[in-house]
């Protein structure tokens, strides 16, 4: 029987990712789990010293600290609750990528994810988070399709 321990929850902080977190605690509450907050802060390329006086080094440390708190705060609601969580905050290139190999080293036996809603030339152009880690992780993925806020019924 499927009885999951640790969910492994990426958030981007977008309404999607809070309704999935929500779906995770759902889950942990039932099974006893501990949820395990992820967010996939993008690397910032390296400009030319000539484009601009913008220090990529000190950006990526605003946005990592940035994240660290906000997610401090979903997991310290987790907690008030009653679910176990604890929170990582990591620097990629690729979300998927980085998503699914957080779930391998920490053995993560779920990962619930939301989709974005996009389709159509929108999908082609982005690709798909979501899809991408369904493909390669080695757990069970739980993926709940949003839709397109805006109007529901676009599909």
């Amino acid at each position: 029987m499927f009885s999951p321990k640790l969910i492994l929850s990426p958030i981007d902080f977008s309404d999607f990712s809070l309704n999935a977190l929500d779906a995770a605690r759902d889950v942990a509450t039932h099974y006893a789990s501990e949820i395990l907050l992820l967010h996939v802060v993008p690397m910032v390329p390296e400009l030319s010293e000539y484009a601009s006086n913008f220090s990529e080094g000190v950006y990526e440390h605003e946005l990592i600290e940035t994240a660290k708190q906000r997610l401090g705060e979903l997991t310290v609601k987790l907690k008030q609750r009653g679910t176990g969580a604890r929170s990582l905050v990591v620097l990629a290139n690729h979300p998927a990528h980085e998503i699914t190999r957080t779930a391998a080293a920490e053995k993560v036996d779920l990962i619930v994810i939301a989709t974005h809603g996009l389709t159509g030339w929108r999908r082609l152009a982005f690709g798909s988070v979501a899809e991408k880690v369904v493909r390669t992780a080695d757990c069970a993925v739980l993926v709940l399709h949003q839709g397109t806020a805006e109007n529901p019924n676009e599909k």
